[in-house]
């Protein structure tokens, strides 16, 4: 076990965390070796094993991030993007692979990671699932052979805790339909209907969210004209689906050249 990549999560607490540690300790292609929380948080110190309401996984959770980047190869960061910015610097510091499965990003992060990559890999993606990538390159085919007297929305439900919308998913699959259609997302960008809007303007790219309950995740890409609708949909029912591919990412950039990467190069899309 000790020859195998060592793994630090962030965020250890939290809902993809804790499924990142489960799946690290059934793994036997990576090892957890390092689990980080926030300053003053009650799982410091504790083994994370316990503080999960299991075994003990020899694994204390701790609040000092660059000591824990320093005992392994990759870190996976589901967090939130303040965080994620202090992550990436720590990251590029030691020269570890940081992934980043982090959603609600402005451009003001993006330019700062594209500045730490210059130092490090970064894989960053807004969703880390096999499927949902696939998905994203459909969309992106259809857009490109539809005109725009086809409509685009974009619907996306979630769980009730989740903080941002549209999802991460959801812009990766309007940015593939405007990348398919030869624009920029942000000049075709329609997700804020509420009262009298008038009439949907032609081009554009909708979003409607749902947020409620347990939902794990569920998109759909609807391309409709007058008298037919094409509609391209993924649905996620177990988060384990993230943590494998975030690990899939983590050891796939393990060696690779310093620079900006995404779920598309780790499964060779």
């Amino acid at each position: 076990m000790a020859d195998l990549p060592g793994i630090i999560v962030t965020g250890a607490s939290g809902r993809m965390g804790q499924m990142l540690i489960r799946t690290l300790s059934m793994s036997d292609r990576a090892r957890l070796v390092g689990c980080v929380e926030r300053n003053g948080h009650d799982w410091i110190g504790r083994d994370v094993g316990e503080a999960m309401g299991g075994a003990r996984l020899g694994v204390i959770v701790t609040d000092d991030a660059q000591g824990a980047f320093a005992t392994g190869q990759a870190v996976v960061d589901f967090t939130a993007p303040a965080a994620t910015m202090e992550f990436a610097a720590l990251a590029a510091k030691a020269g570890v692979v940081h992934v980043i499965g982090t959603t609600g990003m402005e451009a003001k992060h993006l330019a700062n990671l594209r500045t730490f990559a210059q130092q490090a890999v970064i894989i960053r993606a807004g969703n880390m699932s096999l499927g949902v990538n696939l998905l994203v390159r459909l969309t992106q085919k259809v857009a490109q052979a539809l005109d725009e007297d086809w409509d685009v929305e974009i619907v996306e439900a979630h769980h009730r805790m989740k903080l941002d919308a549209p999802s991460g998913t959801a812009l990766m699959l309007g940015e593939a339909a405007a990348k398919g259609r030869g624009v920029a997302l942000a000049d075709v960008r329609d997700s804020g209907r509420d009262g009298i809007t008038g009439a949907r303007k032609r081009g554009d790219i909708g979003f409607a969210a749902i947020r409620g309950g347990d939902v794990v995740g569920e998109h759909d890409v609807i391309f409709a004209a007058d008298g037919e609708r094409i509609i391209l949909r993924h649905l996620a029912t177990d988060r384990s689906i993230f943590a494998r591919g975030a690990l899939r990412a983590a050891i796939w950039g393990i060696g690779q050249k310093p620079g900006e990467y995404d779920m598309m190069d780790v499964l060779g899309l």
